[in-house]
């Protein structure tokens, strides 16, 4: 007898996730372990956000919430994106979640019926499909290149885009390239969006916050005001905030779809932790200058891995524009073999063999859908990433 519905044949445990725990438990072991495959900041979260947190408590606000947060904390979130970005939202169009994944998964089932067709750029966040999958829609996966800088073009949504087309899924910074849209490259995506009144636009700004070299990052509604009635703007506290494990995402979208959300969201979860949502309250309100000693580091680390992972022979990458993440080609290297003989035939063999024989924790690049890769986070210490660079190295130069 099968405990399992039909339904959960069709996703897999996320990737991301199973590769942080294996690199856990060899840790736990005594290994020595170096991860580089999670996705969150290794700075702590800063004192005011934490001190918001318990004043709460002290304070006993340890009760339920209106189901779409309290309406301090959705007020502040419509108030820090017309600080960030422009965007003119009222309290009512924003939704509090527990972390951005929910607001996705909320949008998907809500609005999705069987067959609809979500367009997906690859390569892209490991739970984009699956979660698509579990709300009776078709992912419909379009590989950008290298040579557009892992970019959407607009030839290809066009392309891509079917009678069955309900929701564009747009990530910029992107995990797992940190490739980041210009205006401009925007702009021409959503001029193919208004010929298309059946498509939404589900944007995911979470790494908005963390851009490099002076780059300024833009959001769907704010290069086109015409799509803000089919627009799902996402965004959270868990990166620019350090704040991954209080678990705050939050959606801003028209009334119509929020209400929606929270229907859902009543009959799942219900609200999200009520000091989380202090904190949250706390972090968009407050000082944000702390988020620029943030990038200056991030900024540091991310020259250090580019620098040193370009001169391995056999390994390429791009310099990323955002978040905190390369993606590695691997390509020129698949075929060789392993001092112990084994050959290594794909880049989840690489990574793979890469954390058995040095301790290095990557992700391969198929589980963001886009094979011949790998991902590097560079969200830990500058010594640990020397280290780590060096282990990679001389893991690539053992291979014949």
């Amino acid at each position: 007898m099968t405990i399992a519905a039909g339904r959960m044949g069709r996703i897999l445990p996320s990737q991301t996730i199973a590769i942080t725990q294996k690199a856990r438990a060899l840790k736990a072991e005594g290994r020595d372990v170096i991860s580089l495959s999670a996705g969150e900041p290794d700075f702590d979260t800063p004192d005011f956000i934490k001190k918001a947190a318990i004043e709460a408590i002290e304070r006993g606000e340890t009760k339920y919430t209106d189901v779409a947060g309290t309406a301090s904390l959705r007020q502040a979130v419509a108030d820090r994106l017309n600080a960030d970005f422009g965007l003119d939202y009222r309290a009512e169009e924003i939704c509090v979640s527990t972390g951005g994944k929910q607001v996705i998964y909320n949008a998907m089932v809500a609005t999705l019926n069987e067959g609809d067709e979500v367009v997906i750029p690859a390569p892209a966040w490991v739970s984009y499909p699956d979660i698509v999958q579990l709300a009776d829609g078709k992912p419909v996966i379009v590989p950008t290149k290298a040579e557009n800088g892992f970019r959407l073009t607009a030839e290809q949504l066009r392309a891509a885009i079917t009678p069955k087309t309900r929701w564009l899924m747009l990530n910029s910074p992107c995990n797992p390239t940190g490739a980041a849209y210009s205006r401009e490259e925007l702009k021409a995506l959503t001029d193919v969006l208004l010929e298309f009144p059946q498509i939404w636009v589900l944007t995911d700004d979470i790494y908005a916050k963390l851009t490099y070299d002076g780059r300024e990052a833009y959001t769907v509604v704010q290069v086109e005001s015409r799509l803000r009635d089919r627009t799902l703007t996402m965004n959270g506290v868990s990166k620019a905030y350090a704040m991954t494990g209080w678990r705050i995402g939050f959606a801003a979208a028209p009334v119509a779809l929020i209400k929606e959300l929270v229907k859902l969201q009543g009959q799942s979860t219900s609200n999200t932790c009520s000091i989380a949502q202090a904190a949250a309250l706390a972090a968009v309100s407050g000082p944000q200058d702390f988020i620029k000693d943030m990038l200056s580091v991030y900024q540091a680390r991310r020259d250090l891995v580019v620098e040193a992972l370009s001169q391995v022979p056999g390994l390429s990458c791009s310099r990323p524009e955002g978040a905190f993440y390369v993606f590695v080609s691997v390509k020129d290297l698949l075929g060789r073999r392993l001092p112990s003989g084994h050959v290594l035939e794909s880049d989840e063999d690489f990574a793979k063999a890469l954390l058995d024989e040095t301790g290095v924790a990557v992700v391969h690049g198929a589980a963001f859908l886009l094979p011949g890769y790998f991902r590097v986070s560079y969200a830990t210490s500058t010594e640990l990433l020397e280290e780590a660079c060096r282990r990679i190295r001389a893991f690539c130069e053992s291979l014949s």
